[in-house]
C-alpha cells in the first residue's frame, strides 16, 4: 500500500475542436475506469441545458475569474468563443500528490500553459473523421446558432492545425474504437509513467 500512495498521479490533457466528440470518449472511458477524475474547470459562460454547477463547470461571474487570475490561481486559463475558461492550479497539484489520475480537459492554449508548467501532463489530441463531418454533428447537435456554428468551424481548423503539439493522435471516427484507443493510451501511460515516453 504505502508503494500505491507514494506514486505520483497523472495528468492526462485531452483537446480536441468542438463537436469532435471529446467529452462523450471521456465520459466513456471514466465509467470503465472509476479510478480517473476529471479537473473541473472554471468559466464565466452560461451553463448549457442539463449542466450543473461543481460537476460540469465552476460557472462564475467575469469579475470572480479576474479577481481569480489576478492571484494567480489558475494553471491556465483562456478565453474561447468569447468566455473565459480556467484550471485551479492548487486542485490538480493537490490531486496529483494524492497519487490520482485526472483528465483536463481544455483548448490547445490551455494545453500548451500547462506543459510549461507541469511538462509530465500527457497530451491527447482527439480529431473528427473530416471537417465536414465535424460541421455536420455541431449541427445535429443544434445547441448552436449559425453564426457560432461558424465561429466553431473557424476555430476548429485553426485547433487542428496544433495536433502535433501532443503526444498521441486520436480519429473519433468509430466511437467505440476510438474509446478503446484512448483507454490504452490512459493504460499505458499509467504503467510506463512519465520517463518511458
Amino acid at each position: 500500500m504505502s508503494r500505491e500512495t507514494a506514486r505520483k498521479g497523472r495528468l492526462f490533457v485531452i483537446t480536441a475542436p468542438s463537436g469532435a466528440g471529446k467529452t462523450s470518449l471521456i465520459d466513456a472511458v471514466m465509467k470503465a475506469d472509476p479510478t480517473l477524475r476529471i479537473s473541473v474547470s472554471y468559466t464565466t459562460r452560461a451553463p448549457r441545458p442539463g449542466e450543473r454547477d461543481g460537476e460540469d463547470y465552476h460557472f462564475v461571474a467575469g469579475s470572480e475569474f479576474a479577481a481569480m487570475q489576478e492571484r494567480g490561481e489558475f494553471l491556465e486559463s483562456a478565453q474561447v468563443h468569447g468566455n473565459h475558461y480556467g484550471t485551479s492550479k492548487k486542485v490538480i497539484l493537490d490531486a496529483l500528490a494524492r497519487g490520482e489520475d485526472l483528465i483536463l480537459e481544455i483548448d490547445w492554449q490551455g494545453a500548451r500553459q500547462v506543459r510549461r508548467f507541469y511538462p509530465d501532463a500527457v497530451g491527447i489530441f482527439i480529431l473528427p473523421p473530416s471537417i465536414e463531418e465535424l460541421e455536420r454533428r455541431l449541427r445535429t447537435r443544434a445547441q448552436d446558432s449559425e453564426a457560432v456554428i461558424r465561429q466553431r468551424m473557424e476555430n476548429a481548423r485553426e485547433e487542428i492545425g496544433h495536433q502535433g503539439e501532443f503526444e498521441y493522435t486520436i480519429i473519433n471516427k468509430d466511437f467505440e474504437a476510438a474509446k478503446r484507443a484512448l483507454a490504452e493510451i490512459i493504460r499505458k501511460e499509467r504503467t510506463d509513467g512519465p520517463h518511458h515516453r
